[in-house]
């Protein structure tokens, strides 16, 4: 429990969070990610981000942004989908949409398995 404390506690350069935030934004790998934040050209910079992206505080850091990120987009995609669900040209497209809708409301059918056993089962011990 300490330990997590401390790493909360950590503040990050700004050269880390450069280099979430441009992860983070405009989804680019590490080792682009890396050139755009400043970190040195080649495996040297990659090497240095990846270290970097693995420390806990920096982690942390990612999640959040990550988190804010989905955060702010999954009003655009609840919208799109409505707009699918109401106006694809394509009624399979309306289908689908209209399900993943219902879905996320919680209206999901029920997952049903039914199993029947027909026949006679005998069992016979002989101890003799």
């Amino acid at each position: 429990m300490v330990a997590k404390d401390l790493t909360a506690a950590r503040k990050l350069t700004p050269r880390q969070t450069a280099l979430v935030d441009v992860m983070v934004a405009e989804g680019l790998n590490t080792s682009q990610a890396a050139k755009a934040a400043g970190y040195a050209e080649g495996k040297a910079g990659y090497v240095t981000a990846a270290k970097t992206l693995k420390l806990p505080h920096v982690q942390q850091y990612m999640m959040q942004r990550i988190a804010e990120q989905l955060g702010t987009n999954a009003a655009f995609a609840a919208a799109k989908v409505m707009k699918l669900a109401t106006g694809a040209k394509s009624e399979y497209v309306q289908l689908e949409a209209s399900k993943d809708i219902l879905d996320r409301a919680g209206f999901k059918p029920i997952d049903r398995a039914q199993v029947q056993v027909a026949g006679d089962i005998r069992v016979q011990i002989d101890l003799g």
